[in-house]
């Protein structure tokens, strides 16, 4: 590990910016910011064959490191989220899991205080207000109706920190609870849901804009009875979250997802939990056991997938080396979109002079050599 030097000048690599890739690029950082112009004396850092790209931005994610953000500790959460920062992701929302109203209140109580600390991007709400239906990885006896007064009351207790509720909108009250979201500026995402293809219509009409880990935990789509994935594939006003680790989708539905929406409406996501980045073992994801096997997460009882031991390092190879989805599209869908959708894309998100020093340093074969938050080297590309 090494610290933070007042400006550095990184010359030499493939630099992805908003413009496009611009070859034998240069990043200029400057405390902790990108700046337009070279200090006087600054060092260089030879990266030549390397990329450098915006570090990545995870708006969906439960926990790395064996730590559990629904339940685990201060210190424990710091854990994952340190995790996940050695893997790229240099801005995280935390996503708790279905839990009783009151654990879940004071669990927004802890986890804003590391978002008011600068730890965190904002806390994710999935669940309890999802379709016993398409419940995954979800207690089926702790779900419950999208009642606006309960929704009100987590985003109450998160003080100003919620970034993003995953509703069943087609359930009473689910209607009622997007506008009240969209009416504060909180992001309704629909997820966990066995609406229609008319009803998740009614819902993007209402103010939704984001579908939770589109295909997953939703009824496929078929001629006859379309469902929600043609609804959420067709709208510009959606932006479609897709779990890019090999198991949750086969790559015709990750190609098909980037053809139809278009790179501008995909956020790549982890939809990690505690053993990502950690290994295979017994995990609690809520009150639920989860045993994860050659890195896939299941329930013990009834073996639906519970999450991912995904990383967006992983990701980012994956969608580059395998699903060929051209670099700059990659860049957008992993660091500039989800950045927009929370709200933070003039500090992050892309590699702009004035925003955050945030980058991710890749070999040519695109697997991650060096990673910087806020003009600290998390990994530095020089060491080993």
């Amino acid at each position: 590990m090494a610290g933070r030097a007042d400006s550095t000048v990184l010359a030499g690599a493939r630099v992805v910016l908003p413009t496009g890739t611009v070859e034998d690029g240069r990043v200029i950082v400057e405390g902790t910011q990108v700046a337009g112009s070279v200090p006087e004396g600054a060092p260089t850092v030879d990266l030549s064959g390397h990329w450098v790209v915006p570090g990545f931005v995870d708006m969906h994610n439960h926990g790395g490191g064996g730590a559990s953000f629904t339940s685990g500790t201060v210190d424990e959460v710091l854990t994952g989220i340190r995790t996940h920062r050695e893997h790229g992701t240099t801005t995280l929302v935390a996503s708790t899991v279905t839990g009783e109203m009151d654990f879940l209140a004071q669990r927004a109580g802890v986890l804003s205080e590391l978002v008011e600390q600068g730890d965190l991007a904002g806390i994710h709400f999935e669940g309890p207000f999802i379709s016993p239906c398409r419940k995954g990885a979800h207690s089926e006896d702790l779900l419950r109706h999208p009642d606006p007064a309960e929704v009100r009351k987590l985003m109450d207790a998160a003080r100003g920190t919620a970034k993003m509720f995953t509703l069943a909108t087609e359930l009473p009250g689910g209607i009622e609870s997007v506008r009240l979201l969209a009416e504060h500026g909180v992001i309704a995402a629909i997820g966990h849901t066995d609406a229609t293809y008319e009803q998740t219509v009614e819902a993007i009409d209402a103010g939704a804009t984001v579908a939770t880990h589109l295909f997953n935990a939703m009824p496929p789509l078929a001629h006859r009875e379309p469902g929600p994935i043609a609804a959420l594939l067709e709208d510009e006003r959606i932006t479609v979250e897709l779990i890019n680790d090999g198991t949750h989708l086969h790559p015709a539905a990750l190609e098909l997802a980037y053809h139809h929406a278009g790179a501008h409406r995909v956020a790549l996501i982890t939809d990690a939990m505690d053993a990502a980045g950690f290994g295979d073992g017994r995990y609690q994801l809520g009150p639920l056991a989860v045993e994860v096997k050659d890195g896939v997460a299941r329930l013990v009882e009834g073996n639906s997938i519970a999450g991912s031991t995904l990383t967006l390092d992983t990701a980012f190879h994956r969608a580059v080396t395998i699903d060929r989805i051209p670099v700059d599209d990659v860049v957008r869908s992993i660091s500039a979109n989800p950045a927009r959708l929370l709200g933070v894309y003039d500090r992050v998100g892309s590699l702009e002079p004035g925003k955050d020093a945030d980058l991710v340093v890749l070999d040519a074969d695109f697997t991650l050599k060096g990673v910087m938050r806020k003009g600290e080297w998390i990994i530095d590309p020089q060491i080993g």
